[in-house]
């Protein structure tokens, strides 16, 4: 696959849209360190990612990078809260408490943190990998179609707060999705 030159900076938010099979989880995978290129280059935070393996690229990502996925991934034996905290155990860094509690408060789940994932609504569990994503306030976020189970109302709903919590971190926003409906709420496209 070949992808187009990508540039996103700190406070800006980016909408990279393409229909099933365009390879935009690939692209996104690729841009955060989760997989490697083939060819050409990927800087992120003044960083070259190809130099980076192993344990130094996984607390590099636990420091710079913070990504909701699709389906979220949770540790079921862990709490809302505990969860909530693995980025800064795996960057080595001390978890920031304080965030945590308003991140929870602000997404109307903070009564939930000492429950299961497991036992969230579909929405609470987005809500908590959106949180999760951003709680360590990294450089950029990606999230991969946030949307695409949602309605309208919810879609809004889900942009608005990614945008907002995003631009709260002075985090960068790269969204990949089939989700025509976003075009309206993002300037920055790009179209696979």
């Amino acid at each position: 696959m070949h992808f187009p030159d990508i540039v996103c900076s700190k406070g800006e938010d980016l909408l990279i849209l393409g229909q099933s099979g365009t390879g935009k989880t690939t692209l996104l995978h690729l841009l955060a360190g989760l997989r490697k290129p083939t060819k050409g280059n990927i800087s992120l935070a003044g960083r070259e990612l190809s130099t980076l393996s192993g344990s130094r690229l996984d607390k590099f990502r636990g420091i710079h990078v913070g990504i909701v996925f699709q389906t979220p991934h949770f540790v079921k034996s862990l709490t809302v809260w505990e969860n909530l905290m693995l980025p800064a155990y795996f960057s080595g860094t001390k978890p920031d408490k304080g965030r945590a509690n308003e991140l929870l408060t602000r997404l109307g789940i903070d009564h939930k943190k000492n429950a299961n994932p497991g036992s969230l609504s579909i929405g609470e569990q987005q809500r908590l990998g959106i949180a999760r994503a951003l709680i360590h306030k990294p450089a950029v976020v990606f999230a991969d179609e946030p949307t695409s189970a949602l309605d309208d109302t919810n879609t809004l709903a889900v942009i608005q707060l990614l945008k907002e919590t995003a631009a709260d971190s002075k985090s960068a926003l790269v969204i990949v999705t089939h989700d025509n409906r976003l075009k309206t709420h993002f300037q920055n496209i790009i179209i696979l």
